[in-house]
């Protein structure tokens, strides 16, 4: 497991230095093998290779080349209906695809056809180097998603969870002296709660309100600590009882906290029965008896909300002004609704200071872009659902100054707040990182073989071919069986102004005109099953295509998240009908599809920019018609609108202020103390390490 995570997060392994002369035939083997799947090894990992013994190698070996084929979806075996795809698919007639189609749909068997040898995979590979790691620079993993200023992704969860029950006994070692995000306290002390006896620093150094109480016992029923979603509480143990309403008794203004989340805290209660200790916690019974008995209160929101109605400038600022991150939140709802907005500023300025660095970043990107026109405001609510909502901007304008001011202003603040980190020396700075938007909530997004941020554009590489594949799996997911599953891969063609032109999908798997084809739809996957689409970019730039949207659908109506197995990605080849049809060194990302919904959009493609836009996006099946592309088609243009025309605060942007904070920069790369890149120093796939240093 710890070589699964660190291949996955930093392509580095840990392997014991042995005491043997291991003949370079050994070496030379693995390496070969190896490269088929897009790997090769350092200078540095092959000389602590060559000290292994035959039996050390052999361990070694079945352990790595298991985790690379994970990685890259080289474990399973892929038997699409149209073996000899693309050229069998592109070579056949409409009627044929038709009728091979019906006869599968009503048989479930595949057309006979005689599998012709393929040549040898022609197109010229990459290859991605693993390094030797260091086990103090891989617990720094743990303490770095633990530091991390914005949220994280439930595959990060995991991994945190791995570190707590492997190091449980130095566990000191793994957790950082600061952890910013309530979130994460939570999950570490539910953690240490279950598998250690060192919680208590956590617990009553950093719960301090209500709500961080409330999430403690969601990460203890394992459910979902933002608060987004109902949680089934478990059945808590009479001393987990009282630890719980010892940690809210100690809690300040806790009712109104307590109304927040009114309804879970109802269902916790039930759980906890507050009742029986009364006289011990006597607030927190006090707390529970108000919201059961619906009695009311004035809270904070509600005062806010009467003194925007009453267009109350001067109350609406002196309430925020206690909540700094909420005025920061609501400081575009000020602006927009009073001519002093020097007022609202100078205020602002106030309590800027106080202001978490991730919210005065989204501050500064929203008002320099405030005023540009854009059809869209998009929202990414919060939850484990990547989802995006985007209706059209109808707010008024806000003063080009006001505007101007703000942005200064949080420039400012974040420029002295970095200047007071560690010296950077002299910064190289890749123009590049304009395409990569820094990492404010990474609750929704997937398991990826590169994990990246969504609405960040990634370089097409050479190629005129990108094939899209999906795999899945039915079968038991605890102790049901998922029934029959359907899982449709379709590509949709756009022009530059989001006009449908073309899609491959089960129903039309070709296109001679703009040169895509779909390997056929397979319906049912008791041992697995894949589905793949070829798009040629030349042919659809040719005739006005420019976006390719990825969509995968659930025609049998199961979520992704009650399936034993399912995960998209692309390739880039050269040459498409050499090779095998899944070439794993081909394989340029890889996407576990797990949300609690039925169709994903995992990518988006700009073929006149040549970028992969990473969308990793949710959408909802239309309830009148059938899940597949005809039936969402206006859901993909308005989701394709969305994260492609983002306006968000990038990578570039955000080294830039730390390099004039507390460095130089400088042209040339080999002579900087410290690389921000796309693929040197710190790169884009670097996220925990963003999120817990630069945020």
């Amino acid at each position: 497991m710890i070589n699964s995570i660190y291949l996955r997060r930093k392509n580095k392994i840990l392997i014991k230095e042995g005491n043997n002369k291991l003949p370079d035939v050994y070496l030379a083997s693995i390496l070969k093998n190896i490269e088929g799947i897009g790997y090769t090894f350092s200078k540095k990992l092959m000389d602590t290779i060559r000290t292994l013994s035959i039996d050390e190698l052999e361990v070694f070996y079945d352990s790595i080349i298991a985790e690379l084929k994970k990685i890259v979806g080289h474990n399973v075996e892929y038997k699409p209906m149209y073996p000899n795809f693309p050229k069998q698919v592109m070579d056949s007639d409409v009627c044929t695809l038709y009728i091979n189609a019906i006869i599968h749909y009503i048989t479930l068997d595949l057309p006979k056809c005689k599998v012709q040898e393929r040549i040898p995979l022609l197109d010229n590979i990459n290859l991605r180097v693993i390094d030797l790691g260091e086990e103090e620079e891989f617990k720094q993993i743990c303490i770095d998603l633990l530091s991390s200023k914005t949220s994280i992704s439930e595959a990060d969860k995991e991994d945190i969870k791995w570190f707590v029950e492997e190091y449980k006994d130095d566990v000191n070692s793994i957790i950082p002296k600061d952890i910013p995000l309530k979130e994460n306290v939570a999950l570490l002390a539910s953690l240490l709660l279950k598998h250690t006896n060192r919680a208590n620093d956590i617990l009553f150094n950093h719960i301090k309100t209500s709500t961080d109480v409330l999430r403690l016992t969601v990460a203890l029923s394992d459910g979902d600590t933002s608060l987004a979603t109902n949680t089934k509480f478990r059945n808590f143990k009479r001393s987990e009882r009282r630890l719980i309403l010892s940690l809210l008794e100690n809690c300040n203004n806790i009712t109104e906290d307590m109304v927040r989340y009114k309804n879970q805290w109802i269902r916790l209660g039930e759980k906890l029965h507050p009742f029986e200790y009364k006289g011990k916690y006597p607030k927190s019974f006090q707390g529970f008896n108000i919201i059961r008995n619906n009695i009311k209160i004035e809270t904070f929101n509600s005062k806010i909300e009467k003194a925007f109605l009453n267009n109350d400038i001067i109350k609406s600022v002196d309430l925020l002004k206690t909540r700094p991150g909420e005025f920061a939140r609501r400081l575009d709802q000020l602006l927009r609704s009073t001519e002093y907005w020097q007022y609202v500023i100078d205020n602002f300025k106030k309590v800027c200071g106080e202001i978490a660095s991730p919210v005065l970043m989204q501050v500064i990107s929203h008002f320099k872009h405030r005023n540009k026109g854009n059809d869209l405001r998009v929202f990414f609510p919060k939850g484990n659902v990547a989802k995006v909502y985007a209706i059209k901007n109808n707010l008024s304008l806000i003063n080009d100054e006001a505007c101007n001011r703000v942005v200064k202003l949080c420039e400012n603040e974040l420029r002295t707040r970095f200047s007071n980190l560690p010296q950077l020396g002299n910064v190289y700075i890749d123009e590049k990182l304009n395409d990569y938007i820094v990492p404010f909530s990474q609750r929704s997004a997937s398991k990826a073989l590169r994990t990246i941020v969504r609405g960040s554009k990634v370089d097409i590489s050479d190629g005129n071919t990108i094939r899209f594949f999906l795999w899945w799996k039915e079968g038991l997911v605890g102790n049901v069986h998922t029934g029959r599953v359907d899982i449709d891969l379709s590509a949709i063609i756009y022009d530059k102004n989001w006009a449908y032109l073309e899609h491959a999908s089960y129903t039309n798997l070709k296109s001679d005109k703009y040169k895509i084809c779909h390997s056929g739809d397979i319906v049912e996957a008791p041992n697995g099953a894949c589905e793949f689409i070829d798009i040629d970019i030349n042919s659809i730039i040719k005739y006005g295509g420019r976006y390719i949207v990825m969509s995968l659908n659930s025609f049998t109506e199961q979520p992704y998240c009650n399936l034993p197995e399912c995960y998209a990605g692309w390739m880039m080849r050269q040459y498409p009908n050499s090779g095998e049809v899944f070439e794993p060194a081909t394989v340029k990302d890889k996407i576990d599809v797990t949300a609690d919904t039925r169709i994903c959009i995992p990518v988006i493609l700009d073929l006149v920019e040549r970028k992969v836009i990473w969308s990793d996006l949710a959408l909802k099946s239309n309830p009148y018609l059938y899940n597949n592309i005809e039936g969402n088609e206006k859901g993909m243009v308005l989701m394709g609108k969305a994260i492609t025309n983002l306006s968000k605060f990038n990578l570039y942007q955000l080294f830039k202020m730390h390099a004039n904070a507390r460095g130089t920069i400088i042209d040339e790369i080999d002579k900087a103390d410290i690389i921000f890149s796309v693929d040197r120093g710190i790169t884009p796939f670097d996220i925990e390490k963003i999120m817990s240093e630069f945020m």
